[in-house]
């Protein structure tokens, strides 16, 4: 026989099924350091798209702040652009702009 909640079980139970959105998620201090990682096929051709496409979204970005990194069999790239944010609206126009370039597979 299963044991049903009592009515002292049913607050506890509510706060339970509240859904993740009503928790508060940290917010964001601008202007701060962003790190962005976008994966592709690993050309020179890649990379040179990708830093153009963050370099117009936040111009202080420089060599020093682009890592690359290759997979295993070198057939993926995964890079890693440090950029100075300065807002959601440039996060948000440069997110999409990487995510509508050919050559980008992802963006985290």
């Amino acid at each position: 026989m299963t044991d049903l909640p009592s009515e002292s079980d049913k607050p506890a139970q509510q706060e339970a099924d509240q859904p993740e959105a009503e928790h508060k998620m940290p917010r964001i201090e601008f202007p701060c350091a962003y790190p962005i990682k976008i994966m592709g096929v690993a050309t020179a051709v890649f990379t040179a798209e990708v830093v153009s496409v963050c370099k117009r979204h936040a111009p202080g970005v420089c060599d020093e702040h682009v890592t690359v990194r290759l997979s295993n069999k070198g057939n993926y790239a995964a890079i890693t652009v440090l950029i100075e944010a300065t807002g959601t609206e440039q996060l948000q126009d440069l997110f999409a702009d990487l995510k509508a370039t050919d050559s980008v597979k992802m963006v985290l």
